[in-house]
This record gives structure tokens, C-alpha cells and sequence, in this order.
């Protein structure tokens, strides 16, 4: 549950992220030294021509139906949930890292809103870990 509830709360930031570089948004709330726009403005906002916050934004909403489908009482016991936990958040740990990089290194920058996004993605990690040690059925 604690997965599907953080999931949904880095979701709703990346989902404001691509609606403000969709211009749905007006000014992005950042603090004053500008650094969100200008992460979010680099080319490192983008992978492959597609938005990197529209891309956490469905990556998040998977990541949440697999955990909330996780938690159903027929499922609970099962490890297909996990196992589908961890396809979609270790990738996301290793882009998490790319962008990372990419911010503090080449851009020497700093986005609050894409530190929220690592921190959630990092304590996704562990708690998938965590629960993976229970026992349970195949």
C-alpha cells in the first residue's frame, strides 16, 4: 500500500511537470533560483522526443495499478505482484540516475520537484525489496 500511495503522490508531480511544458499550468512553482525550468527546459527533459515527466507520469500510473492490485485480498499472497513491482521500478531507478546525473553534473542544477520523484522512486525500491522477503505463494 505504502508503493501504490507513493507512486500516486510522484504521479501527480509528474503529471503537473508535463502539464506545465504543455503550458496548461502557467508559471512552474519552483524556488527562486530557476532551477526547475531549466531542467525541465534542457534536453535532458526529454528521452527519445517523448517528455521525461510524461513518461514518469505513466510509468507512476502503472506502477500504482500493479500495487493496488497487489494489495487485493486474492493477491496478497501471491508474488507475480512483486515481481511485476520490480520490471517497472528498477528501470525507473536506473533513468532516475541518468537525470540525476545529468541535473547536478552537466547542468549543475537542482529541481524539487525531480528530487521528489528520486527520493519516492528510491523508497520504492527498497520497500519492494523489503517485501519480496515474505514468503509467499508463486
Amino acid at each position: 500500500m505504502t508503493i501504490a500511495m507513493a507512486s500516486l503522490l510522484s504521479g501527480i508531480v509528474a503529471l503537473y511537470l508535463h502539464m506545465w511544458k504543455l503550458g496548461l499550468t502557467g508559471s512552474l512553482a519552483c524556488t527562486g533560483t530557476g532551477g526547475c525550468e531549466y531542467v525541465q527546459g534542457s534536453r535532458y527533459g526529454w528521452f527519445l522526443g517523448i517528455d521525461v515527466a510524461l513518461i514518469g507520469t505513466v510509468g507512476y500510473a502503472a506502477l500504482f495499478l500493479v500495487a493496488m492490485v497487489g494489495t487485493l485480498p486474492q493477491f496478497e499472497d501471491k508474488r507475480w505482484p512483486n515481481t511485476a513491482m520490480q520490471l517497472l521500478i528498477w528501470p525507473a531507478v536506473l533513468f532516475t540516475l541518468r537525470l540525476k546525473y545529468a541535473e547536478f553534473i552537466i547542468l549543475k542544477s537542482f529541481c524539487p520537484w525531480c528530487a521528489i520523484s528520486a527520493t519516492i522512486i528510491t523508497l520504492c525500491a527498497i520497500l519492494v525489496v523489503l517485501d519480496r522477503r515474505r514468503p509467499l505463494e508463486g
